[in-house]
């Protein structure tokens, strides 16, 4: 059975709060673990009133220390804006509290808009073969090997399952040429999801993490008892996305019944684009959803992701897609 996973991006509802938003994620990342989710991610992003996952890792490790099995890991960490020691050692104090449950996925996007880029001190005129560097001397801390000279402490000798994340054909070709699995962020930017799949598996090269190609997918899912509610429910992303969009960021909003046929034509289309890689409905849309997907992709794995405004609906949603993967048959 292919595996199945679980981006949560830490959502703040409009009326909630951060604190909340917290106590959601690591409810929610048990209820994955229950439903047999392999792994739970959440991502870096600053300067978003509606996402609380900015200081990654200390949210990480407050999500492991409610679960017990399932992988926890960043989907990713923004390696522009960190040195990469600073990464080494915040990854190696999660992989020594929690041993051999610690994922790092690695993406060269800011995860911010340039004023934030500035905040974090980022000096934004980099050049194009920085982030590959960054990852090799972020492999070296980790594999200890003494080419950077320094020690990281915690860090030398740590073993997170790296991996290279992208929305473009720049991270499958890095991910194959260091031989590192390879996650695509479909979920909001499928344009290049199936030449990025190809150009990985054609050109990657074994290395001694990795000896065949291992890819992943994300795929967003509204799921509910009925379609018409799962259609409600998924109206508070589709607000999100479009505010996103049109350069109006906001908290993740109630539902709206009708939202979608209201739009206008602009903005339908920003979604139409946005959430092509997407399922909204009851059991039997789901499944065939996801399945179409896999067949479409051949990933060896594939995360499910998707924000919904009740906490209660979502975790429903998850379980009706758990039991949706449970039952997954992909015909050729």
């Amino acid at each position: 059975m292919i595996r199945y996973s679980l981006l949560d991006l830490v959502p703040v509802v409009e009326g909630g709060s951060v604190a909340q938003a917290f106590r959601n994620a690591a409810d929610l990342a048990v209820h994955a673990e229950a439903h047999g989710f392999h792994r739970y991610w959440t991502a870096e992003h600053h300067g978003m009133r509606g996402i609380a996952s900015a200081a990654t890792a200390v949210v990480l490790a407050h999500v492991a220390a409610a679960t017990s099995t399932i992988r926890i890991g960043a989907g990713g960490i923004m390696l522009p804006n960190h040195a990469p020691l600073v990464i080494a050692e915040q990854f190696g104090t999660l992989d020594a509290l929690f041993p051999g449950r610690i994922d790092l996925g690695l993406g060269r996007a800011p995860g911010s808009d340039q004023r934030v880029a500035h905040a974090l001190r980022r000096t934004l005129a980099s050049d194009a073969g920085e982030f590959p560097r960054d990852v090799v001397e972020l492999q070296s801390y980790f594999a200890d090997d003494g080419r950077t000279g320094i020690v990281a402490t915690p860090g030398a000798g740590a073993r997170p399952e790296l991996w290279i994340l992208g929305s473009s054909l720049f991270g499958a070709q890095l991910a194959a040429m260091l031989g590192l699995r390879f996650a695509f962020a479909s979920h909001f930017a499928p344009d290049a999801l199936d030449q990025a799949m190809a150009i990985y598996r054609r050109d990657f090269r074994p290395s001694a993490d990795l000896a065949q190609p291992y890819a992943m997918a994300a795929f967003n899912v509204f799921a509910a008892d009925t379609d018409v509610e799962a259609e409600l429910l998924a109206s508070s992303q589709q607000q999100a996305f479009v505010a996103l969009r049109t350069g109006n960021p906001r908290q993740l909003p109630p539902p709206v019944p009708g939202y979608r046929a209201g739009l206008p034509p602009q903005h339908a289309a920003i979604l139409d684009h946005v959430l092509q890689c997407s399922a909204v409905g009851g059991r039997e849309r789901i499944a065939d959803g996801i399945a179409a997907f896999v067949r479409r992709t051949g990933v060896d794995e594939i995360m499910l992701t998707s924000s919904i405004y009740d906490h209660a609906a979502r975790k429903r949603s998850i379980a009706i897609a758990a039991a949706a993967m449970e039952e997954l048959t992909v015909p050729a």
